[in-house]
């Protein structure tokens, strides 16, 4: 029965590539924790976003080597959205064929975005069954969120098929919330904890490092139905903010804040974006597209491309696993990431906080499994390090749990080759097998920071021992929100994709990690250990963590 069913299976798989699916390789089975409570009513309202074929991508692409590399004429020309809707706009034909598809089955409710890339439209649940073939749509709660989804692939007409990247809202539900608490007892007593101050005192931040640049805005983006406390923000800055200039109020929402208990994940990113990046503008993006039928992730990037005026900085402790996504959704993200970048926009993503990951691919047979968009070559990913000794402000060892390694998805981009066959050659003899990882892919993280042990304040009340690079990344993003201040202090262009930069500068300016390994995989082979810190770059925690005043006149001698 197993070999017949294996043989259906192949069998589906192979026909989805010619039949008209868009995602024939994405993963369509519901996770355990989501609990099915049945098929939606047929006359249940649905929101679909559709992805229109873009123009002009390797010109995107091209354009943002161009803005992004440090010793380019174009260097810091950043484009405005008219600008990169104009270069990614879909053709006249896309438009008016996905538009009459749509009209012919009474679809006529529908939003675009500047870019008009993004249509997202109304319809009822049976209508979308017949304008997607195969689709079938069910609820699924988890935690007391509800989800529509289909449990099965969709396939698009013949005619349209060429036309679109991907249909949102029929798969992809949400992952869960990441950050750890991870209680440590020790014989010796209470642990240090990491909180604003020792943050500052490891990276040199002084009193006087805070914003003070009027048009300089950060942002952190959240997408785990969580919401801030501005109670617990102000009792946060009150209680560590003490040494050094701070705001103690977010100055804008967008999006819909939940009722009830504040979230870890949104109280640590706030908290800490804010203590980090001191006295400068902060937004909040959260729970974008509360919809049951929406992709909270990309609602977010929707929106992107429907703001002329957005923060320089944005961090986000998002992620999934690589092969549960089909290629065609983030090939599309890849290019919603490089529309940022060519406009400035610097995206920062946590590692994730699973090490090197495991995927079971069969009898005593693993690989490792990289996360997206961590894997992503046009975001800056961070990974995670602790302290040495926990009881002082010493050097940073990996944090075991930070997320990197090697996509196997996203070829390694030119910035980081020398980098990353650097590591290879150094560690050859300790590396893991080349079975469990894919050596010409895009490498990560880029650069990393503490991750181990914060204090956060949530409900009003200071809780320890919140662990994850969901940390890190604020932290990191924090600082390079006060090198853009500085930067348009001096009337110089914001950093914008950082990598290029961050590459060349070759670990100039950051502490170089070189002690610890992260997790992976429990098998004979590999027993638990993924890759290993190293002198210069490695995936556990790329080039280190910042040194903030050598960074800082690092960025701004160019």
């Amino acid at each position: 029965m197993s070999r017949l069913l294996t043989f259906s299976i192949t069998l589906l798989l192979s026909s989805l590539a010619w039949s008209g699916y868009l995602e024939s390789d994405q993963d369509v089975l519901i996770p355990d924790a989501w609990t099915n409570v049945g098929r939606v009513n047929p006359a249940e309202e649905l929101k679909l976003t559709f992805a229109l074929k873009q123009q002009n991508i390797d010109l995107l692409e091209k354009m943002l080597k161009q803005v992004s590399d440090p010793d380019s004429a174009q260097n810091g020309k950043h484009l405005t959205l008219e600008e990169v809707s104009s270069l990614v706009r879909p053709t006249e034909l896309t438009q008016k064929v996905v538009r009459h598809w749509l009209k012919s089955h009474g679809v006529t409710n529908c939003l675009t975005v500047r870019t008009q890339d993004f249509l997202q439209c109304n319809m009822t649940a049976e209508v979308a069954q017949t304008l997607l073939p195969g689709s079938n749509f069910h609820r699924y709660i988890r935690d007391g969120h509800s989800m529509i989804r289909s449990s099965s692939p969709y396939s698009v007409h013949d005619d349209v098929h060429q036309h679109l990247d991907f249909v949102g809202g029929l798969h992809r539900l949400p992952p869960k919330a990441s950050p750890n608490r991870k209680q440590k007892h020790s014989k010796a007593g209470l642990h240090l904890g990491v909180t604003p101050p020792v943050l500052r005192a490891r990276y040199n931040l002084t009193s006087a490092d805070v914003g003070t640049a009027q048009n300089n805005i950060q942002a952190v983006a959240q997408f785990l139905e969580q919401y801030y406390s501005p109670a617990d923000l102000a009792e946060f800055m009150g209680m560590y903010g003490g040494s050094f200039k701070h705001l103690s109020k977010v100055d804008r929402v967008v999006g819909t804040q939940g009722a009830g208990k504040a979230g870890i994940e949104a109280s640590l990113d706030v908290e800490y974006i804010m203590s980090t990046g001191a006295n400068i503008s902060t937004w909040v993006f959260t729970n974008q597209g509360r919809h049951e039928s929406q992709e909270p992730f990309l609602q977010w990037m929707v929106l992107l491309s429907n703001m002329s005026d957005l923060p320089w900085v944005h961090t986000i402790s998002y992620g999934d696993d690589e092969d549960s996504l089909s290629t065609a959704y983030m090939m599309r993200i890849n290019a919603e990431f490089m529309k940022a970048g060519v406009r400035g926009i610097s995206l920062l993503f946590a590692s994730g906080d699973s090490g090197a990951g495991c995927k079971h691919l069969g009898k005593d047979q693993n690989s490792f499994r990289p996360s997206f968009p961590a894997s992503s070559p046009y975001v800056t990913t961070v990974g995670g390090t602790s302290f040495k000794n926990p009881f002082k402000v010493t050097y940073e060892v990996t944090d075991y749990i930070s997320g990197g390694g090697f996509s196997n998805v996203f070829k390694m981009p030119d910035y980081q080759a020398s980098a990353v066959e650097g590591y290879l050659k150094t560690v050859a003899a300790t590396l893991p097998p080349v079975a469990y990882f894919n050596t010409s892919g895009r490498a990560y993280p880029d650069m990393a920071a503490l991750s181990d042990n914060y204090w956060v304040v949530i409900n009003r009340v200071p809780v320890p021992w919140v662990s994850g690079t969901s940390a890190s990344t604020p932290v990191v993003g924090g600082m390079l929100s006060l090198i853009n201040d500085q930067r348009l202090l001096k009337g110089r262009p914001v950093l914008g994709f950082l990598n290029p930069r961050l590459y060349k500068l070759k670990g100039q300016a950051l502490f170089d990690v070189t002690e610890g390994c992260h997790l992976s995989c429990l098998d004979e082979q590999v027993q638990g250990k993924g890759f290993c810190a190293a002198p210069s770059w490695d995936p556990v925690t790329g080039w280190g963590t910042p040194n903030y005043p050598e960074l800082l006149a690092a960025l701004l001698a160019e």
